[in-house]
């Protein structure tokens, strides 16, 4: 069941980070659509240096790194019960930063720079980020339990 979610996180957030997450419409006629990816790419060009250094840490590199860190504690067979406390209390660490990628993408709607009259509307990606953000918080509790359980 764990593994599923993860692999379902692991997906959904590369989707996420790929699929439109605003749409940025003005003067109810010109509609631009931006995804993390694009809006990583409009930081860098822009010369955005620090904007793009904590999106891309904070919204790309940690919930990676999370999913994959647990992805790597349920599939590797070959870890002592010490190195599977040490690799857990690493993703646990992580995982107090879980709710800033959330945070940090706010930024990405922060960043798109509209004039005049303009509305923001929430695409998909958003939503697959979000789904990710949870399936990957679930699976991080019920290894948590399942290793306090094991501690005993």
């Amino acid at each position: 069941m764990i593994l599923v979610m993860l692999v379902a996180a692991l997906g959904l957030f590369i989707a996420g980070i790929f699929l439109p997450f605003t749409s940025v419409t003005k003067l109810w006629l010109f509609e631009n659509q931006t995804s993390v990816y694009q809006g990583l790419i409009i930081l860098w060009k822009g010369s955005e240096i620090f904007l793009f250094l904590i999106l891309f840490v904070f919204t790309v590199c940690f919930p990676f790194v999370k999913i994959n860190a647990l992805l790597a504690l349920w599939l590797y067979p070959g870890l002592t019960a010490e190195q599977a406390r040490s690799f857990f209390k690493f993703v646990s660490n992580l995982g107090k930063w879980s709710m800033l990628d959330v945070f940090v993408v706010a930024i990405l709607v922060l960043t798109v720079k509209s004039g005049g009259l303009a509305s923001i509307t929430v695409r998909s990606g958003f939503f697959l980020f979000f789904v990710s953000v949870m399936l990957t918080k679930c699976a991080s509790l019920w290894t948590g339990r399942i290793a306090a359980r094991l501690e005993k």
